[in-house]
């Protein structure tokens, strides 16, 4: 199909209000049973791939963890402050996902599965190489596969599950995918504290442990990703049809093939997917179909836009640095550094577990541009109460810090982390999508890397007013989001497909949802 047909076939509806009705008012009138039997298999299947997400959130934190480690700094010969290396260190993670950026287009060659089990593996294969690793260059080479294959896995996780899940329910289950981020920083971070704990006398053992639990959580997505069915837009797109059909009857109406949802998406899905279109090679260097229309390059803006918010907001200096950040307000002791680690993780997991919900009754654009606004507000207060500490020795001023570092954690993670992987999907159509997240990736490795190899220089040259730097940057995310951020929440990914067709999508978005809620709640009153 030519790829200007398709764009003038969406510019071709005249109403928005009539695209969304159909599904909103089946919706209103045979909803599914969310505890039916699909759907328990559908969550079953999701917990599964939620333990890709996990391997971001162990490394983010075991490396915090473990650069507090007497044994570790030693064995590397790293400061304690952080330097240069220590940057490098950090930062390869995100260089190595930039790279393994370039390969997401493969996910629409193979299927999502296999790039989720070839990834998983990669991590695995990483994970040896840093635990056996007896010099800098080498760990730094294992941190680079690692973060290679984990890009991989955990790009295409988040991609099966926003084609895979319900529209209704699509930032609760895909948006719980993120919050296992938190998982892994509470499994690291404990893992850590235990180690150097009971076996700190025992040469190095108290870091290298860590490192090989490293392995647990790609090891078991392994073994099973191969056993799940595939995306039913990828399949549809490979011209597998049938299969297509019952996996949406299965996972969406709970095993019945004649629902009228089952129908309406196979159609939404058919009118979308070009399944003329076979990936290869050449593919790799084709971009156009990210800016072939002004759809598309509306789509591309928010993709990169959401993408770098997400790792340069404050958020990955905390993560990464929380030890270093300690030192600054007067908190030396290694086991206080390591339990404070512990309970960041836990209070982000907590906070972002009511965001994957909240994200689906609340609405994007709104838990969005609030947690924003929170986030100033609390680095705010941070950078204030460091300077009373740095500036006159106020032991007051560094618990109120400490409390809002906290604060900052539990308001990103309800926010930001469930919508990390899921906004920058749902923004791009189908033909877009991998390549839409390999742009994702790219987008955030960079800003990542600028964080993490800047962030210890930054830290001890000019401490408290890098704080200050991301007030100032933050509140400039909140307003770019007001004016330009769509509302997705509620919508199949194909009624997305209209609104971005609209001369302004950002107001469109905003109409729809209205006219979605009045559609479903008039369909509630009338059974």
């Amino acid at each position: 199909m030519d790829k200007t047909k398709e764009d003038s076939t969406l510019k071709e509806v005249e109403n928005m209000e009539e695209v969304i009705e159909t599904y909103a008012t089946i919706m209103a009138t045979h909803k599914p049973n969310p505890r039916g039997p699909g759907y328990i298999k559908l969550y079953i299947l999701s917990a599964v791939v939620f333990l890709c997400s996990t391997m971001n959130g162990f490394d983010s934190s075991l490396m915090g963890s473990i650069n507090a480690l007497p044994n570790y700094i030693r064995y590397f010969g790293l400061p304690e402050n952080g330097n240069a290396s220590t940057g490098i260190v950090f930062a390869i993670f995100q260089v190595g996902q930039m790279c393994g950026a370039l390969f997401i287009w493969m996910a629409d060659w193979y299927g999502r599965t296999w790039h989720i089990f070839f990834g998983c593996l990669g991590v695995c294969i990483g994970t040896i190489v840093t635990a056996f690793a007896s010099n800098l260059p080498t760990f730094i080479a294992g941190r680079f596969i690692l973060s290679f294959f984990a890009t991989c896995a955990h790009t295409a996780a988040p991609l099966y599950l926003v084609e895979l899940a319900p529209p209704a329910y699509r930032g609760t289950i895909a948006g719980m995918y993120n919050t296992f981020y938190n998982v892994g920083s509470v499994f690291s971070t404990s893992a850590v504290y235990a180690c150097h704990k009971y076996l700190a006398d025992q040469g190095n053992l108290d870091w290298r442990i860590p490192l090989w639990l490293q392995i647990v959580c790609p090891g078991l997505v392994c073994l099973v990703i191969k056993f799940y069915p595939e995306s039913p837009r990828w399949l549809i797109s490979k011209d597998r049809h049938d299969e297509a059909k019952a996996i949406i009857a299965t996972y969406h109406t709970n095993g019945d093939p004649d629902h009228p949802l089952v129908a309406l998406q196979i159609g939404e899905i058919l009118a979308t997917v070009d399944v003329n279109h076979q990936a290869s090679w050449k593919d790799l260097f084709d971009l156009r179909v990210l800016v072939e229309s002004r759809s598309s390059r509306y789509r591309l803006m928010l993709n990169i836009a959401f993408s770098w918010f997400g790792q340069f907001s404050g958020n990955n200096i905390v993560s990464y640095y929380l030890p270093i950040m300690l030192n600054g307000i007067g908190i030396t002791d290694t086991n206080m550094k390591l339990i404070l680690n512990i309970v960041y993780a836990v209070v982000g997991w907590v906070a972002s577990i009511f965001g994957s919900r909240l994200h689906d009754v609340v609405g994007r654009r709104k838990m969005l541009i609030t947690s924003t606004a929170g986030m100033a507000i609390c680095l705010s207060i941070v950078a204030a109460c460091s300077a009373g500490y740095t500036e006159y020795g106020n032991t007051t001023a560094s618990t109120v810090s400490i409390v809002f570092i906290f604060l900052f954690g539990a308001t990103f993670a309800c926010g930001y982390t469930p919508m990390q992987p899921i906004y920058p999907a749902e923004v791009v159509s189908n033909k877009m999508r991998a390549k839409g997240m390999g742009t994702f990736k790219l987008t955030a490795g960079a800003a990542g890397f600028l964080n993490t190899f800047v962030g210890p220089i930054a830290l001890s040259s000019i401490g408290y007013w890098f704080y200050v730097f991301f007030v100032f940057w933050d509140t400039f995310e909140m307003t770019f989001m007001y004016f330009f951020f769509v509302e997705t929440k509620g919508f199949t990914l194909e009624e997305l497909d209209v609104i971005f067709e609209a001369k302004n999508p950002r107001k469109a978005s905003v109409k729809a949802a209205k006219a979605r809620k009045r559609i479903i709640v008039a369909g509630r009153s009338e059974v």
